[in-house]
C-alpha cells in the first residue's frame, strides 16, 4: 500500500516538474502561476501545494531534480568509458543527449544561471558545482596520467566544457533541430580537441 502511494506521489511530482518546466521555459518564472502548473499537469491546485509548499519550493525542487538527473548521467557516462579522453568524449555526448531529452530544462537552466537575485541561486550554484565536479574529476585524472596538458586550468576547463555543451545544445535544438546528435557531437569535439587534447 505504501509503495503504491509513494509511486503515485512520485508520478504526480514528475507531472508537476514536467508542467512547470515547459511553462517556465516558455513564459518565465514570474509569469507562470500555480494555477497554470496545475492545469498543465492535470491536477487540482491543492495537489501542487500538497507536494510543494510554494511555487518557489516547486521550482527549487525542479532544479534539484533536473541537475541531479544530469549528474547521474555524467557519472554513468564516466563509468562506461575507459581513459580520461574517452570519458571526456562520453561526458560531451551525455550532456548533449540529456539536453536533447530535456530541452525545456536546459533553456530554463541557462536563463536561471544568469539570475543571481533568486532565493534558490545558492542551491543552483551547488548543483552546478556537482555536475561540473564530475567533469573536473575526469580532467584532473587526465592531467595526472599525462593525457592532457600539465598546465590545464582544470576548474576553468570543466566549467567551459559544461557551458559550451549547454549553449551549443540549445543553439542546435533551436536553430538546427534536424541535425543529428552525432554530427553536433563530432563538430563540438573537434573544436574542444584543439585546446584540451581529447
Amino acid at each position: 500500500m505504501t509503495d503504491g502511494r509513494t509511486r503515485r506521489r512520485d508520478d504526480t511530482k514528475q507531472r508537476l516538474y514536467d508542467a512547470a518546466m515547459e511553462l517556465i521555459a516558455e513564459h518565465g518564472f514570474s509569469s507562470t502561476t500555480v494555477d497554470d502548473i496545475a492545469v498543465a499537469a492535470g491536477v487540482a491546485k491543492g495537489t501542487v501545494y500538497y507536494n510543494f509548499p510554494s511555487k518557489n519550493a516547486l521550482f527549487e525542487a525542479l532544479l534539484r531534480h533536473g541537475v541531479g538527473l544530469l549528474t547521474t548521467d555524467f557519472r554513468a557516462a564516466v563509468a562506461g568509458a575507459g581513459t580520461p579522453p574517452e570519458q571526456a568524449v562520453a561526458l560531451i555526448r551525455a550532456e548533449l543527449a540529456y539536453i536533447q531529452r530535456h530541452r525545456s530544462f536546459a533553456q530554463l537552466l541557462l536563463s536561471e544561471m544568469w539570475r543571481t537575485n533568486r532565493e534558490w541561486h545558492q542551491t543552483l550554484h551547488l548543483l552546478r558545482d556537482e555536475a561540473v565536479g564530475v567533469i573536473a574529476e575526469v580532467l584532473e585524472r587526465g592531467v595526472a596520467e599525462g593525457h592532457f596538458d600539465a598546465d590545464l586550468d582544470v576548474r576553468m576547463a570543466s566549467a567551459a566544457l559544461f557551458g559550451v555543451c549547454l549553449v551549443v545544445a540549445v543553439d542546435w535544438l533551436v536553430f538546427e533541430p534536424d541535425r543529428s546528435l552525432e554530427s553536433v557531437q563530432d563538430s563540438l569535439i573537434a573544436v574542444i580537441r584543439a585546446r584540451v587534447g581529447i
